[in-house]
């Protein structure tokens, strides 16, 4: 959430930072007026409490002096009356200010193109050696469907569209790379965690999935539980309302779930195989920093990201995302886009984003720089770590050998426990 006093001492900067988000955002220009009549309620409500105490002060004085106080008590009630028309009218001020915060986006940093979608992202490098093949090539869904590996028919008898039964060694291989992902980024430093699968909806709206994206989520009914869509939700939220102890800055963790999506907004894309699922398997990292660490730790973040696919011996790309296709809370996105044979493009596998205060402003995440200290807010970070039916993908495609069978990375035969996949 963007903090108020800035966006009304510096509107005209905000809309122009906003003009690349793609949406109108002029409603933003009714908020110094709203701030300036909420200010004004604010003083004549304690302007009229001062003169109601007063005012009750000389009652007493009158009734003990034997004088007919009941003017004064008339001023009273009519004061008694007009302050909660007054504090009804704050609340309805404070509610439009809030909701109107809570659908604006995350400034873009300076850094950031401006665009309007994915077309105007910017490659920053490329990494690795795109494989020429001697034979047809084949898709994800070919080889995990003649292999007998990835079973769509059956997923959709049990529940659906857009969800896959994962069999031998397609099920060995995504549980080798959930463990070969939390073991690298162990290594590196970040704590491992096992959040909660189910999040609330002050999860929700602290980390800016609510209100914009609720569409997107799945509700159990008749609760405020939600379907956990990313890592990224349940672990912001392991300090929402707290105050972090500065010397524990930065926190780092590596983060598993099972994640879960309605894809409400990309109705009719994607829907072959495994790349945009219903259910899916995400390893994330998640950073809580100090604001003048954050940008240091966004770029060391890519790279503990990219180290996933340098390991595995995939090549991939990494974009600097426009203004116009950032996440709604972020304000700098990296993408990595790992090259899909079988569909003769690069294709995004993680996102590694930067939000600033906004998330902490939305969960009230603070830190003090000493005891002595006014409390700041923390930045926070996410990146995908990577997603693992999406790291299937990429292998199973780039791996690919001409008798139908599938070559084990060489870092995973440890875990794998086989060379090939046939």
């Amino acid at each position: 959430m963007l903090d108020l006093k800035f966006v009304t001492e510096n509107l005209d900067f905000v809309l122009k930072k906003l003009e690349g988000r793609n949406g109108d955002f002029s409603y933003l220009k009714k908020l110094p007026t709203l701030q300036e009549e909420r200010k004004q309620i604010i003083n004549d409500v304690e302007t009229k409490k001062a003169k109601r105490n007063e005012i009750s002060k000389l009652v007493g004085q009158y009734k003990r002096e034997g004088k007919d106080a009941q003017s004064l008590l008339s001023e009273v009630e009519q004061i008694k009356v007009e302050i909660p028309e007054k504090e009804a009218r704050l609340a309805e001020i404070e509610k439009e200010i809030f909701d109107m915060l809570a659908i604006t986006p995350n400034l873009p940093a300076d850094e950031v193109p401006l665009g309007k979608d994915d077309k105007d992202n910017v490659e920053i490098r490329k990494w690795g050696q795109i494989r020429q093949f001697d034979f047809p090539i084949k898709d994800h869904v070919a080889i995990g469907e003649s292999l007998g590996i990835l079973d769509f028919e059956r997923a959709a008898k049990i529940t659906g569209t857009r969800f896959v039964v994962d069999m031998g060694l397609a099920a060995r291989l995504e549980r080798s790379l959930i463990a070969f992902m939390m073991d690298l980024h162990a290594s590196k430093g970040y704590k491992e965690v096992i959040p909660p699968y189910i999040v609330n909806e002050k999860s929700m709206f602290a980390t800016g999935q609510f209100p914009k994206f609720k569409e997107d989520s799945f509700n159990l009914a008749g609760t405020e539980w939600y379907l956990n869509p990313t890592a990224e939700v349940p672990t912001i939220n392991l300090y929402r309302d707290e105050i972090i102890p500065n010397e524990m800055l930065p926190i780092r963790y590596v983060a598993f779930t099972t994640a879960f999506r309605a894809e409400a907004g990309s109705a009719g894309r994607d829907t072959r195989g495994i790349l945009r699922q219903h259910q899916f398997n995400k390893v994330e990292l998640i950073k809580f920093a100090r604001p003048e660490e954050s940008e240091a730790e966004h770029q060391q973040m890519l790279k503990d990201s990219e180290a996933v696919l340098q390991l595995l011996n995939l090549p991939y790309r990494v974009v600097l995302l426009s203004s116009g296709d950032m996440g709604f809370g972020m304000k700098k996105t990296y993408d990595i886009e790992v090259w899909l044979p079988g569909q003769n493009m690069y294709r995004e596998i993680g996102s590694i984003s930067n939000a600033g205060d906004f998330q902490a402003r939305r969960a009230n995440i603070r830190f003090k720089r000493d005891k002595d200290a006014k409390t700041e807010y923390v930045h926070t970070l996410n990146g995908s770590g990577l997603a693992v039916g999406r790291t299937i993908i990429a292998i199973l495609e780039n791996y690919q050998n001409a008798d139908g069978t599938v070559t084990v990375p060489e870092v995973l035969v440890p875990y794998l426990r086989e060379k090939v996949i046939k």
